[in-house]
């Protein structure tokens, strides 16, 4: 079904690959950068001065946890307080928020972003919206679509993407185990990746982040193998993708998590 269904677009496009549209959520999220009242935000892409000292969780009502900088709660870009479902998804949102040094630097922090995206739900869309735009990726996915030249790149890509594709197809049938918020950041993973097969191959744990991370990159690797490339902005790049795409898969995995984390927040 996955092979048809690249081949169909392949004819469709001209070769074309198109860039996949994903408004909020490809680094662009506002994150917030003040506590209490205050409605300052700022652009993920933005730095700013540090202005707390201390980082702490607490459990609040209905059972959710909170983030606290300085005793004082964190909230959403929209103004709700900023909760999330279980202990470890708040622990590992708090280390972002701990790790800042004298600068805030919001382009790091992926799992507090993909928080605000689950928590202020800036599109509107309901767990079937979520799905179904999930699986229109489908129509533009990496591993689907495939080159006719030259020999060695599709040999390439059939020897490195094809035991994906057979992996999936006996693997997937459906979405609807996903909450909200796992779908969330299988989505924020699609478009790191540009590949539906590839996202589920990492979240999955069939694939590593390297491995994935390659793999979305086939193509352009076995160009700079033939020609070379730019080592610092390569290397950028790709430590870059690696970031996100694990930030998104780390996600997932925690927004599932039902138990509760034994251990204490920045514990000596």
């Amino acid at each position: 079904m996955l092979r048809n269904l690249g081949r169909l677009y392949n004819r469709a496009s001209c070769g074309v690959m198109q860039r996949w549209p994903c408004p909020y959520q490809r680094g662009q999220a506002c994150l917030p950068v003040a506590v209490g009242n205050s409605k300052a935000y700022s652009n993920a892409t933005s730095e700013r001065k540090k202005f707390y000292q201390d980082v702490s969780i607490s459990q609040g009502e209905e059972g959710l946890f909170e983030i606290n900088l300085d005793r004082r709660k964190l909230k959403t870009p929209g103004g709700k307080l900023f909760t999330v479902p279980n202990e470890a998804l708040a622990i590992a949102v708090a280390t972002e928020w701990d790790a800042q040094r004298d600068t805030l630097k919001f382009y790091t922090m992926h799992l507090t972003t993909l928080c605000n995206t689950a928590l202020d739900n800036p599109t509107q869309r309901d767990k079937d919206q979520i799905i179904t735009a999930t699986l229109k990726y489908l129509e533009t996915d990496t591993v689907c679509y495939r080159v006719e030249e030259p020999a060695g790149l599709v040999e390439l890509q059939k020897n490195e993407w094809d035991p994906v594709l057979d992996w999936v197809e006996r693997r997937y049938n459906h979405l609807g185990s996903y909450n909200f918020w796992s779908l969330t950041g299988l989505e924020y993973v699609i478009t790191q990746l540009k590949s539906v097969v590839l996202s589920f191959g990492l979240v999955d744990r069939h694939l590593t982040v390297e491995q994935a991370v390659l793999l979305s990159r086939l193509e352009e690797e076995y160009q700079i193998q033939r020609w070379g490339n730019v080592e610092w902005a390569h290397d950028y790049d790709m430590y870059e993708l690696r970031a996100r795409a694990a930030a998104g898969a780390l996600f997932v995995h925690l927004s599932s998590e039902s138990s509760t984390v034994k251990r204490k927040l920045l514990q000596d």
